[in-house]
């Protein structure tokens, strides 16, 4: 061929031969330039349908317009023969620099780097190499790489279907048949190598295999035949003691066997590489090979190490039988959140410590931050930058479990960042535990515990949740016959569940959380404290007394490793609440402020004649109602005791205040006359969970009450009628949370926030008959609903924005697109769950709250610290010795 010329190019030299044809140097004379010139074997031209395909395919690749990738300039024919008409790259192949031995780290990085810039671009437009090697990689003698043959692989054998594993997988001069195995052997990701359907993580094995071969001079994966390379592939490791360690995370996630354990995108990989290279001094580099001692003292060296290890082992016995055994020391630190991290929803399970207790993860609104006990610092785990909660570590470490808000997923992620993987779909997820079969169980309500594979798949129930149940926060058995989990519905408690037997039974009752620990303890919530009990996982029986562990841990967030590390999350000063000022707002945002003094104001509500608000006032210890006169400014109690009454509302007639308290324990409806005589009388209770009134039906004959099932984790709505029999029935009960219902002023319609669709937004049903329509009024998020006076409009809080919802209700309910009215820094129903602001039944005014010092009050009550105790096992020791 060379001397010819083919169409407008003269072939000048031979490049190489390979599978998938002859690549020739040629000068194109028409534009005056060299090129490279790929020609097609002769089978392959005389297959119609396989040109035709391979002409879509090269104009895919055409479009790859990168400095790192060879581009491919034309497809074209000549004398019956196809070829490629590509960019010549002057320079050697990756290939031939490899026969002089492994490339020094930090080059080997900045050539990856570029290797993975070509990849993104290709994988960017949906295109896979399938054939990365170092055959397919040059370096030009400046140092820049030029990836070669892209997608040519899936171009020359088509799609693969029904994929032969008795065919060689190596591209040669069989390549070209369909039903090939693409790729060569030792850079094969095993999927293709098992001939199932490939992704662009297959890439991502491949250029982990030509990484590996640039630091260490070896391939990944070696064997005398294609038999052995492609056993090495499937079932072996990379001699990683070859890698530096630096660069050892990213090379095992690139080459994990299971490609849903895999780096699911490249760009996670650049990063990763930025990031070591951006402190070079810090890259390890392999050792200098020892020197050989001469060849007397080599015979005998084998005998001197044994000599010198029995010596050893001799006199370390002696002290070990002679020296008494020091318990390891319990240590104690802790680590407040930086500034302008918080916790996520602190409801739910936000902390969680590795199995070996040498790092601890929490989740923020901002992602899941990791902290290693041995650093300062906590760092955010790339690819977690959704809403992300509960966080659980795998038996291994390696990985971080958590649950979606965004998607409602259950995933997993490596504890360094990448890619996060889904596992299942969730509604409402109430904890986790990662146990050694590679099985996630977990909570979900209404459902239940079940359990998933850590790969993925279809969940299983293992307990079904009765009524009124909300089981979570389970835990295996060590040896996997039963789980351990607790039910937050009424009361709480703590249930075991044999999975042999397939029979429940209960353990505690009154309690929160339940962990089981190698000492053969059971630690449980009672409030804030933290106990222990004895427990025979065998009979699956508790024994013996409970023993006091911690005092002031923050609502169950708690997490505590199997070798003996405990981290839990302090209460800040709850009795610290910010004060606030009361002002009225109008529809342009002017403020008025009321004149009244600086208090801990919370849960206003006004007079449906326009004339009294009424509202808590808290103090260090417990809060109370208080009515304040408009006309006359002034303030007065109405409620007196040592416990909590709050979030009063007012009846039609003006003339009483319903609130709840917390007297007895779980909040408790009551109402007193709003001028203060007579007694304060009870309304409704019930024993398994809290009550608080919200809205009045227009004819003020029915009550309209939030009911909190569990420990905050399902809110309901439930009505009483007031005359006749007063007994509480449900009105919304869904598997999500429905807060904060508001009765129209005609009676005809309830609005309230619920999470439903995994935000809060604002809906509104038909009242009572709230199954006959529903219409969702906010798209962008929204809580605490109030009604115009008039009912013609509906407002809702979104942020800092107040949003106005123009409505019709006759002759059906007609919502408009939602308007800001104004923005202002006000409370939010974050910090009070009730709706924390009024409108004026005349002059449609605002009242809202502001906090005294916005910035403090925003931390008042707010839990920053977490505590970790290392070796705590060794406490508990001792408080059972005392017991």
């Amino acid at each position: 061929m060379i001397g010819k010329t083919v169409g407008h190019y003269q072939i000048t030299g031979q490049l190489g031969k390979g599978g998938m044809g002859e690549v020739y140097r040629a000068r194109d004379e028409k534009l005056g330039r060299d090129v490279a010139i790929k020609m097609l074997p002769e089978e392959f031209a005389r297959d119609p349908d396989r040109v035709a395909r391979f002409q879509r395919e090269a104009k895919l690749l055409a479009s790859l317009n990168h400095t790192n990738i060879a581009a491919i300039y034309g497809l074209e024919e000549s004398s019956g023969m196809q070829f490629l008409v590509l960019e010549l790259v002057e320079g050697e192949t990756l290939a031939d620099r490899l026969k002089r031995g492994p490339i020094p780290v930090e080059e080997s990085l900045k050539l990856a780097l570029q290797i993975a810039e070509a990849l993104e671009t290709a994988h960017e437009k949906g295109i896979i190499h399938r054939d990365l090697k170092p055959a397919n990689i040059k370096v030009t003698p400046e140092g820049k790489v030029k990836v070669l043959d892209f997608g040519l692989a899936k171009a020359f054998a088509g799609e693969q279907a029904d994929l032969n594993l008795s065919n060689s997988p190596t591209l040669s001069n069989i390549a070209t048949m369909q039903g090939m195995i693409l790729g060569t052997a030792a850079y094969m990701s095993p999927e293709q190598a098992r001939g199932k359907a490939v992704d662009k993580r297959t890439d991502i094995w491949a250029f982990g295999c030509v990484l590996f071969e640039m630091l260490t001079g070896n391939a990944a994966f070696s064997g005398n035949d294609v038999t052995d390379v492609l056993a090495a592939v499937i079932r072996s490791e990379p001699d990683w003691e070859k890698v530096p360690v630096r660069v050892r995370p990213v090379l095992r996630r690139c080459l994990q066997k299971d490609p849903d354990k895999r780096l699911r995108d490249i760009r996670d990989v650049k990063l990763e590489l930025e990031e070591i290279l951006e402190n070079p001094s810090e890259v390890p580099v392999a050792p200098a090979p020892a020197l050989k001692p001469p060849a007397k003292l080599r015979l005998m060296l084998p005998w001197l190490v044994v000599a010198g290890i029995l010596c050893a082992i001799i006199a370390g016995f002696a002290v070990w039988k002679f020296t008494p055994t020091e318990p390891p020391q319990i240590v104690r630190f802790d680590f407040e959140l930086p500034e302008g991290q918080e916790f996520s929803d602190i409801r739910y399970q936000a902390l969680a410590v590795s199995a070996d207790g040498k790092q601890f993860a929490y989740s923020t609104p901002k992602g899941i931050y990791l902290r290693s006990v041995n650093e300062l610092s906590s760092k955010l785990i790339a690819g977690t930058e959704e809403d992300t909660r509960q966080p659980f570590f795998s038996p291994d470490d390696k990985w971080i479990g958590y649950f979606s808000v965004s998607d409602r997923k259950l995933k997993k992620i490596a504890v360094n960042g990448g890619m996060a993987v889904p596992l299942c779909t969730v509604s409402d997820f109430i904890g986790a535990n990662w146990y050694e079969s590679n099985t996630i169980v977990y909570g979900q309500n209404p459902q239940g515990i079940l359990r998933v594979s850590a790969n993925g798949g279809t969940p299983e129930l293992l307990v079904k949740a009765a009524p009124q149940e909300i089981l979570g926060r389970p835990s295996m058995m060590p040896d996997g016959k039963s789980v351990l989990f607790a039910d937050f519905g009424g009361s709480g408690r703590i249930m075991v569940y044999s999975l042999e037997s397939g029979k429940c039974k209960e353990l505690l009752s009154g309690t929160s959380g339940a962990d089981y620990l190698p000492t053969g303890h059971i630690v449980y919530g009672i409030g804030s404290d933290l106990f222990a009990i004895p427990f025979d996982p065998d009979k699956l029986e508790t024994g013996g007394e409970r023993i006091p562990l911690i005092q002031g841990v923050y609502q169950r967030q708690y997490s505590i490793s199997r070798t003996g590390a405990l981290v839990y999350i302090l209460p800040t000063n709850l009795n610290a609440p910010s004060e606030r000022t009361l002002v009225w707002v109008d529809g342009n945002g002017k403020e008025d402020p009321l004149g009244v003094e600086p208090k801990v104001y919370r849960y206003p509500r006004i007079s449906p004649d326009g004339t009294r608000l009424a509202f808590s006032l808290s103090n260090a210890n417990n809060g109370d109602v208080w009515i304040f006169d408009l006309a006359r400014k002034a303030l007065r109690r109405l409620t007196f005791g040592e416990k909590n009454d709050i979030r009063p509302i007012w009846t039609a007639d003006a003339k009483r205040i319903v609130f709840c308290s917390d007297r007895n324990g779980n909040l408790e409806v009551y109402w007193k006359a709003a001028d203060g005589t007579g007694k304060e009388e009870k309304l409704a209770s019930a024993p398994d969970r809290d009550l608080i009134p919200h809205s009045w039906s227009s004819d003020g004959k029915t009550l309209v009450i939030n009911e909190m099932v569990g420990s905050n984790l399902r809110w309901d709505v439930g009505v009483m009628p007031m005359e006749g029999d007063r007994t509480l029935k449900p009105l919304l009960n869904a598997p999500y949370y429905e807060i904060q219902p508001r009765v129209s002023p005609d009676g005809r319609y309830i609005a309230y926030t619920s999470n439903e669709s995994t935000i809060d937004e604002i809906y509104v049903n038909p009242f009572p008959e709230v199954n006959k329509g529903k219409w969702q009024i906010s798209t962008g998020g929204g809580d605490s609903p109030l009604w115009s006076p008039d009912g013609r409009e509906l407002y809702y809080l979104n942020g800092d924005s107040v949003m106005a919802v123009a409505v019709e209700t006759r002759p059906a309910f007609t919502p408009f697109t939602p308007k800001p009215l104004f923005r202002g820094k006000y409370v939010d129903a974050d910090a009070d769950s009730s709706c924390p602001w009024d409108i004026h039944p005349q002059s449609k005014r605002f009242l809202m709250m502001k906090e005294l010092a916005p910035a403090a009050a925003s931390q008042a009550g707010v839990p920053r610290k977490i505590i970790i105790v290392l070796n705590w096992f060794e406490e508990l020791k001792q408080r059972v010795q005392k017991k």
